[in-house]
């Protein structure tokens, strides 16, 4: 905390300071005295000029006046001048520290101008020596450390701010990365747990129907929907394990592969065991990339979840078509197909765009051409990257 008020009131430090430097020079001005010794207006001459450097850096340039117009007349009285140059060279090196070079370099002459002058009045005369070069010597040092120290500041300045930005630009990065696969997780999530939960919902209404139904209860039947369920638990459980292992990075384990393309017929199985009539069309032999088969599948996965949910459908067809530099994805049903009012139905559709934009592909749902509704994805071979 005192470094921190120390830092934002810079007089803190500067007080102190002064008081010592004051202190020395009328100890020096005393000790070793010039023409006149130090009287009580000297002392009051020479502390003042040192005192008022407190406020060097709140405002330089009303100090370094008030420093040559306090030690004019000290110097004009023929005390000690050698105790009140630090004070001068001070307040110059200060002022051209936080100045302008050219405001420095005006304050430095116009400093130079005034002892040149009080050094002649002194001397009764006009005479240029080893005093006046002296003189010359020791401002022009000042305003050029000034001037050095205050380059100094920028460029370290600069460094830091350098460094701010980076630091900013690699938080940001992290945050967009984090973001995205929070998104991923989220998409995975939706997908899998909105598939299943349908599936399981279609045949838990199935078997209670056999339970609850008139006729005669078809053991074979209620035990065929019962293991459907359990198979896609079982199934849903496995994917949800495996997509929940990148949140356990810190346990070091690869987890369970996520689904790709060879499963898809997992899906169209599940599909048939929901009732529906399924035909699955693989065609190409074309090397899929990972992320690729990733999106393929979760887009077959959510559409044939909404078939099941929404369309009323008896039959959906899957194809699969690998081309040279593409692959073309296609889930149609011969349901209802999208009506004029319908809305939107969740994140289904945003999810499936989502899936073929990452990895740089696209996707149109809509009618189809005999009246059901139809999802295709065009998505690129070329290790997937999005744009």
């Amino acid at each position: 905390m005192l470094l921190d008020a120390l830092k934002k009131n810079r007089s803190l430090q500067d007080g102190p300071l002064a008081g010592v430097m004051a202190t020395a020079a009328v100890t020096y001005a005393l000790v070793h005295p010039g023409h006149r010794p130090l009287n009580a207006v000297g002392v009051l001459l020479l502390g003042g000029a040192y005192t008022v450097l407190t406020w060097r850096r709140r405002c330089p340039a009303v100090v370094m006046v008030a420093v040559v117009v306090l030690l004019v007349p000290y110097n004009l009285l023929e005390y000690r001048n050698e105790a009140g140059i630090p004070a001068g060279l001070l307040a110059l090196f200060t002022l051209s520290a936080l100045g302008g070079r050219r405001q420095a370099v005006l304050s430095g002459l116009g400093v130079l101008a005034v002892v040149l002058t009080g050094m002649t009045v002194v001397k009764s005369g006009v005479h240029f020596g080893a005093p006046q070069l002296g003189a010359i010597g020791w401002t022009a040092d000042a305003v050029i450390a000034g001037q050095a120290w205050r380059s100094h500041r920028a460029y370290v300045a600069a460094i830091i701010d350098r460094a701010e930005r980076a630091e900013r630009t690699r938080e940001e990065e992290v945050r967009r990365r984090v973001a995205e696969e929070r998104l991923r997780i989220a998409r995975d999530l939706h997908d899998l747990l909105s598939h299943s939960i349908t599936v399981i919902g279609v045949r838990a209404g199935a078997a209670a129907h056999l339970v609850g139904g008139d006729r005669p209860i078809d053991r074979a039947e209620l035990a065929e929907a019962l293991g459907d369920i359990a198979g896609t638990c079982r199934t849903a459980r496995k994917e949800l394990r495996a997509t929940l292992a990148v949140l356990r990075a810190a346990d070091g384990g690869a987890g369970e592969p996520l689904p790709e393309l060879d499963r898809v017929g997992e899906l169209a199985d599940v599909a048939r065991a929901a009732g529906l009539e399924v035909t699955l069309d693989e065609r190409g032999d074309t090397e899929i990339p990972a992320e690729v088969g990733v999106a393929a599948y979760r887009i077959v996965q959510e559409a044939l979840t909404n078939v099941i949910k929404h369309a009323d459908a008896r039959s959906v067809r899957i194809s699969l078509c690998r081309a040279d530099d593409r692959l073309l994805v296609t889930v149609e049903d011969d349901g209802r197909g999208p009506a004029a009012d319908d809305g939107p139905r969740g994140f289904g559709l945003v999810g499936m765009t989502e899936r073929a934009r990452s990895v740089g592909g696209t996707l149109r749902a809509g009618r189809g051409p005999l009246g059901g509704f139809v999802v295709g994805a065009e998505l690129p071979l070329d290790a997937g990257h999005g744009g």
